[in-house]
């Protein structure tokens, strides 16, 4: 076809575009500044937006922070759809450029949601922020079945500048299938002195237990270590079980807080430090057999 020929716009093929690309309706309407602008605005507050709600904002601000990414996100796509409707429409009769061709928007498609997908949400994901859904009660009563949380994935990485303590609740590669994540309590770093007898564990000498309540065999006790303070559960199977180890260097010790149903360090041992990969921080839905637990929402862990 000859450069410059008279074609209509299509209502609806300007509208699917912006649907699989915002902006990219725009520029098949010929808005080119427009389409770059939707674009920048798409890409620069939905993933980002969530990544400093989830990691910068103070905990009281994550939820409604968070709620506005994503509103204004949407909001900014479904409007990138309607305007580019709406301009093809009152466009019927197009003088399209050179330039506009079906191979164009089909590899600025392709372009923007690898770009979206791989440098957007794969980096913030990787090496960021990343959301995980909790499928089982090894951490009862700190973190129940049903919640989802965000991990800090700036833990235990090299130059960000954040130690691995005790009482940190961390993700890690499970040994056994590493492509399986699980979520427990670091109890023990290299070179620790572990002993476990019933439902008193101590660290070099120094017992975690600050105060305990017993009903019908089960036991709830409040554990410290440094500045983290957290309960755990054990019930009365649990209560023959007995570790007596070093932790060897470059690994750690974790255990679930709901001793009695945890598989953790005293089944498949400790862990190399390199597999941790996050530190969980903040609740952001949580739903259990009698729906939302809505005062869950936007809980910091501990």
């Amino acid at each position: 076809m000859t450069t410059g020929a008279i074609h209509p716009r299509h209502p609806i093929a300007a509208a699917l575009l912006s649907l699989a690309l915002p902006g990219l309706g725009q520029l098949y309407n010929g808005e080119i500044n427009k389409a770059l602008w939707l674009f920048i605005a798409f890409v620069s507050i939905g993933v980002p937006g969530m990544t400093i709600a989830a990691l910068y904002v103070p905990a009281v601000l994550m939820l409604p922070v968070l709620l506005a990414s994503v509103l204004l996100t949407l909001t900014i796509w479904l409007g990138s759809v309607v305007s580019a409707w709406r301009v093809a429409a009152r466009a019927q009769v197009y003088q399209r450029q050179e330039w506009q061709t079906s191979g164009l928007y089909a590899l600025l498609l392709l372009t923007g949601n690898l770009f979206i997908a791989i440098f957007l949400i794969g980096t913030m994901r990787d090496r960021m922020v990343q959301s995980f859904f909790i499928p089982s009660a090894s951490m009862e009563p700190g973190i129940l079945r049903g919640d989802v949380l965000f991990a800090d994935k700036r833990y235990n990485c090299p130059g960000c500048g954040s130690r691995v303590e005790r009482g940190d609740v961390g993700i890690f590669v499970y040994p056994n299938d590493r492509t399986q994540y699980y979520i427990k309590r670091v109890i023990g770093l290299p070179g620790d002195h572990i002993v476990i007898s019933g439902h008193a564990v101590s660290i070099n000498g120094v017992s975690l237990t600050r105060n305990q309540t017993e009903i019908g065999g089960d036991i709830t006790a409040t554990e410290q270590s440094g500045g983290h303070t957290w309960q755990v559960h054990w019930n009365a199977s649990a209560a023959g079980s007995s570790t007596d180890l070093v932790v060897p260097p470059g690994q750690i010790f974790l255990l679930g807080d709901n001793r009695g149903l945890s598989s953790d360090s005293r089944q498949f041992g400790s862990v190399p430090m390199v597999d941790l990969k996050g530190k969980a921080r903040q609740l952001w839905f949580s739903r259990g057999k009698t729906g939302v637990r809505w005062s869950r929402l936007g809980m910091v862990l501990k």
